[in-house]
């Protein structure tokens, strides 16, 4: 039983900490008789905490030890004249601390006149010794700590307020499901001060509550209570605060528009009344997320179906580009991934970049549906004015592929276009359609190049016998700088080493 008392003892001592006030004064019985008056005093079910200081460096010590000093009962003349008035200067200007009641005590108001320190000094509360009773002292220190109290608790929801905003522009950022469900529990376990866990549930295939991302804890199944309050919060989709001796589980709802409801809880405590509107606006603007990442996918799954029905068409105009193309997305990719690993364009770069390559690369040679069939599948090479023809594939793939991405920038179809119009441009200017030179051509274009021309040597055409791989490489260092982009050879050449040929 001694065990549970002390762990009583502290889960209290957590909910009711002692207010801090600190006695700054060098007459020793100053420090006694506040001791005696104030001694016993309780404010909001608080206890008060004397600390002692003797000189004002001694104060500056303890300001710096205890940041959670609520009041300060500063005398002014203490080793010098101006002591007090120059640890007031320190407190507000130095520590930047706006929150500590001051409450200036003298017994030599003819040192520091009232109206004069109250215009030029950042104080709370001026008294004269001689005039202060008991009484007097208890009002002026129960004012204090009300003060403090207000003035706390306006800062702990200001901040909780920019934890809430900057959770949901991070979470807006997050584009999949696992990610913005991890994200989610991370920032709520942060949001409250004493939260020792998060969780998001929904309810399980069997009926039952189901975890469905955890952060601070690992647990199979929820607690009996947590689960009753968890299938109530989503019933009725209304909050539940489950608020025992210490400690205890808070449950907000996400109300989405066209999704089950999910349940976001935190467990730990002791929580306070600001906690729970911050769980319940993060809950807000989290379910807005979800909606916007449904929109997002559904969005995305559309454009995957537009790349993939587009190449199914080059594919059906083109009977060699089936497999090329399989192959020529998993070059793009690795390509990508080996230059941003060595931080080469870091700001081109980037998760997006690397992760759409690949299947943006599909559609280089869609222009190749607006060339003849006579001259596309012809067996042999192309006389000139064959290969002018050939050559508008690059511009017409560019521009079906605009029209269809309708201005988004960061989509397969206008990575598609880039490359589409950019892959048959050259590192020294002497390419087509446009004749680009050097980093004018798009990024993507330069990695599908190489790994377009990589790839076309190494297998059989109607026009061409397949290449030795021996022969291949040699070219392509052989066209680095001219050709090819070097940075992009010496990646490719890099992936090639490390993961072989694949054919």
């Amino acid at each position: 039983m001694e065990f549970a008392a002390e762990a009583e003892s502290a889960a209290e001592g957590r909910r009711n900490p002692p207010w801090l006030v600190l006695i700054v004064d060098d007459d020793h019985e100053v420090h006694a008789i506040t001791r005696v008056v104030l001694g016993e005093m309780i404010f909001e079910e608080r206890p008060v905490r004397f600390l002692s200081a003797y000189t004002a460096r001694q104060a500056r010590i303890l300001l710096a030890e205890h940041p959670g000093i609520a009041a300060i009962l500063l005398d002014v003349v203490m080793e010098t004249d101006d002591a007090g008035l120059k640890l007031v200067r320190h407190i507000r200007e130095e520590m930047g601390n706006r929150h500590i009641r001051i409450i200036l005590r003298t017994g030599q108001p003819g040192q520091a006149p009232e109206r004069e320190v109250i215009d030029s000094y950042d104080i709370n509360d001026y008294k004269a010794k001689s005039e202060l009773t008991a009484q007097k002292l208890y009002t002026a220190a129960v004012a204090a700590l009300r003060s403090y109290q207000h003035i706390a608790t306006i800062e702990r929801s200001r901040q909780g307020l920019e934890r809430v905003l900057e959770a949901a522009v991070h979470l807006a950022g997050l584009r999949s499901r696992p990610q913005f469900l991890a994200g989610l529990v991370a920032r709520a376990a942060a949001l409250a001060t004493d939260a020792r866990s998060a969780l998001l549930c929904g309810i399980g295939g069997d009926g039952a509550p189901a975890i469905l991302a955890a952060a601070g804890v690992a647990l199979d199944e929820l607690p009996a209570d947590l689960a009753d309050d968890v299938m109530a919060a989503l019933a009725d989709g209304r909050a539940r605060w489950n608020l025992r001796s210490g400690t205890g589980h808070g449950v907000a709802v996400l109300h989405s528009r066209d999704a089950a409801p999910l349940a976001l809880c935190l467990i730990g405590g002791p929580f306070t009344d600001g906690d729970r509107p911050l769980l319940e606006l993060l809950c807000t603007k989290a379910a807005a997320g979800l909606d916007n990442l449904r929109l997002y996918e559904r969005l995305n799954q559309a454009q995957v179906a537009t790349v993939h029905a587009l190449g199914k068409l080059a594919e059906y105009k083109d009977e060699v580009t089936g497999d090329h193309v399989r192959r020529l997305g998993r070059w793009a990719t690795a390509i990508a991934r080996e230059l941003h690993a060595r931080n080469n364009f870091p700001d081109q770069l980037d998760e997006w970049f690397c992760d759409t390559i690949g299947l943006a690369s599909v559609l280089h040679d869609v222009g190749k549906v607006g060339i003849p069939d006579s001259i596309l599948r012809k067996p042999g090479r192309l006389d000139d004015a064959e290969m002018t023809v050939m050559r508008e594939h690059a511009a017409i793939g560019g521009s079906i592929l605009r029209d269809a991405c309708d201005g988004d920038r960061r989509g397969y179809l206008s990575m598609g276009a880039e490359i589409a119009e950019s892959h048959h441009e050259k590192f020294d200017g002497s390419g087509y359609p446009r004749g680009l030179a050097g980093d004018a051509i798009p990024l993507a274009g330069r990695i599908v190049a190489v790994a377009d021309v990589f790839d076309a040597l190494l297998h059989r055409r109607p026009y061409k016998k397949a290449w030795d791989i021996a022969e291949v490489l040699d070219l392509l260092r052989a066209e680095a700088g001219g050709h090819f982009d070097p940075r992009v050879i010496e990646a490719f050449l890099a992936v090639l080493e490390r993961d072989g040929t694949g054919v």
